[in-house]
């Protein structure tokens, strides 16, 4: 499947007009705060993307990033300006190809920001250390609909969970499955490049993330995807196939499920792009000024973090009082999409 993967995005695809589905497309409006940064990318940088979703969580500046799967280097460009010039980029890829489009812009990005801060390495997303990247090396890791491509995603994890710095987080979007798929759709080239085939069940995901110590995995957005390629369609059946952000933190005291201790949280509105609000997951939008109830593991995602000085925190864990309200267990993605579909397109 490798192979075949470096093939599929090496040759076969040449834009992402080839795409057959929208899994490896954005659909979503760029957050306004982004387009700025978009507007400086080079067409032929952009013209070879294929993620499912602009991975750029806040609070970036002066960090350094590392990139999974960075593939024509759009999302690393786009990283290099929000981390500015005391921060740094690595993007990792395995297809010769796309790596080739990445660097060869490099100087143009570099004249474009004003600063170099960006490199590439060509590699697996599997084994990070052949590329002589260090332990606790990066604030953030994040990846752009590329770890469904990966035929071994637990080293994918324990690589992640080796290279980011304690209270560091992988922040990435990618593609699941409502159930397990039958190895015939698994290994079926065309879906596998699409996205689809290597797409895991969301749950078999979740308690992979806790078993290489990403206790808590947070989603953080998700939409359904439509199969409009009648053929591919007809292979899939029922199966029903996500777009999803999560963010997974680098936190050894984290716990399995959400404990309540009675504690709080209050915003003060000084992340840069979210003086209203901020928002940690799906089910945590903090209002600036705002008393917000949260569970341990919630607390400790923004105190032992590069959140902390953001918010002002109220408790502590001296008394348990159980689980906390509404830790669910079922299906976290929205089934239905919530605007009218649109035609699919990249950004």
């Amino acid at each position: 499947m490798r192979e075949s993967v470096q093939n599929y995005y090496g040759k076969v695809l040449q834009s992402n007009e080839d795409l057959k589905t929208s899994a490896c497309c954005d659909v979503s409006d760029v957050p306004t705060w982004l387009k700025q940064f978009l507007a400086n990318i080079h067409p032929e940088v952009s013209a070879r993307y294929y993620g499912c979703g602009l991975v750029a969580p806040a609070l970036l500046e002066g960090c350094r990033v590392l990139d999974l799967g960075s593939g024509s280097g759009r999302d690393c460009y786009v990283l290099a300006q929000v981390v500015g010039e005391n921060g740094a980029v690595v993007g990792v890829d395995m297809t010769t190809e796309q790596l080739a489009v990445a660097k060869e812009y490099l100087d143009y990005h570099t004249e474009q920001f004003g600063f170099s801060n960006v490199r590439f390495l060509e590699g697996y997303i599997e084994d990070l250390g052949a590329l002589g990247l260090a332990d606790a090396e990066f604030d953030v890791i994040v990846s752009n609909c590329v770890i469904n491509l990966s035929p071994d995603k637990d080293s994918v994890l324990s690589e992640a969970y080796r290279l980011l710095k304690p209270g560091g987080e992988l922040y990435f979007s990618d593609i699941y499955a409502d159930r397990r798929l039958p190895e015939s759709l698994r290994q079926d080239e065309v879906l596998y490049g699409e996205c689809l085939g290597g797409a895991m069940y969301w749950n078999d995901f979740e308690n992979l993330a806790r078993r290489y110590g990403f206790n808590d995995p947070r989603l953080v957005e998700d939409r359904p995807i439509e199969i409009t390629d009648a053929t591919l369609a007809e292979k899939l059946g029922d199966v029903r196939f996500f777009s999803a952000t999560y963010r997974l933190f680098k936190l050894d005291n984290l716990e399995l499920a959400c404990e309540d201790y009675g504690q709080a949280v209050i915003y003060q509105g000084s992340i840069p792009g979210a003086p209203a609000a901020f928002v940690l997951d799906k089910h945590h939008r903090f209002e600036t000024g705002r008393i917000f109830p949260v569970c341990g593991n919630s607390w400790r995602m923004l105190q032992d973090t590069r959140f902390n000085s953001h918010f002002q925190f109220i408790g502590t864990f001296n008394k348990h009082f159980g689980m906390f309200e509404g830790c669910g267990r079922g299906l976290p993605f929205e089934k239905q999409l919530t605007s009218t579909p649109v035609a699919a397109t990249c950004c």
